[in-house]
């Protein structure tokens, strides 16, 4: 919303407004008030979920220790959707897809992880949402995705293209030198947008793999194809990584301390 705000205000060419238009600014700006929301929201509301004896009920898994963590403040994922959240509305593009779709996931996996734990704790049911609606979900929300990553027109990638575009110069007027000379204008010419099923991963040439190589179809079939599994890909990763973030959780306390180390990864990549 700053940014949107900051954006109008370009037009009367105030000091400092266009500094919105970084990237690392807006980071910054947006990594500092998640902090502050962390710091201020999270004690007030650890003590509020100590205070009501809003904690965890354990569910007997046979391990050594689980007992230790029957009465941790449990909902604490509130404090995590709020720093985002609230960070994210005030200096993100609300315009750009890719913000749009991570609000959309974080709201979607934020509010099934709530219901959860409201389940457990106010109808005292301590196996929570039931495997199967948490599976339907999370499913639902990896093939939303999947179709607007399919559909949209502003998710695409930049792809480097062979340039065979020629420019003729006038090189010299010497009767001994050709007049004309054919000049190539480079091996590539700027980067094209394209909408593509490739995807980004180590251990692989160039670090892109195509799911389209995955299609044992050609032509129309092989487009629709190829799609298809980009979209399933999506729902698998999508429905591996909450059920891996749910699982850690469940068995080893918290998994913030390993929520951290991916997000610092994810933030430097970024």
């Amino acid at each position: 919303m700053i940014y949107h705000l900051f954006e109008y205000l370009q037009q009367f060419d105030i000091p400092g407004a266009r500094l919105m238009n970084y990237l690392s600014f807006r980071a910054m700006l947006a990594s500092v008030t998640a902090m502050l929301i962390s710091l201020i929201v999270g004690k007030k509301l650890i003590d509020f979920l100590r205070v009501k004896q809003i904690g965890e009920t354990i569910r007997d898994l046979g391990l050594e220790g689980q007992l230790q963590k029957k009465g941790t403040p449990t909902m604490g994922g509130v404090i995590i959707i709020l720093a985002i959240l609230i960070s994210a509305l005030l200096f993100c593009n609300l315009r750009n897809i890719y913000a749009l779709l991570l609000i959309i996931t974080t709201v979607w996996c934020g509010a099934m992880g709530f219901t959860d734990d409201y389940i457990k704790v106010f109808k005292h049911n301590k196996e929570g949402m039931s495997e199967r609606m948490k599976l339907v979900l999370q499913i639902a929300l990896g093939f939303v995705i999947g179709l607007t990553v399919c559909y949209s027109p502003d998710i695409v990638v930049r792809e480097k293209v062979a340039d065979t575009s020629v420019y003729i110069s006038q090189e010299s007027t010497d009767v001994n030198v050709n007049s004309e000379r054919v000049i190539t204008s480079g091996r590539y010419k700027t980067e094209d947008v394209v909408k593509s099923t490739k995807t980004t991963i180590p251990f692989v040439k160039d670090h892109e793999f195509d799911y389209k190589v995955l299609s044992p179809f050609k032509g129309k079939w092989g487009w629709y194809t190829k799609w298809a599994i980009y979209v399933l890909m999506i729902i698998l990763v999508i429905t591996a990584c909450s059920n891996g973030a749910n699982l850690t959780d469940g068995m080893d306390g918290l998994s913030a301390g390993t929520s951290a180390i991916v997000g610092v990864v994810i933030g430097i990549l970024a």
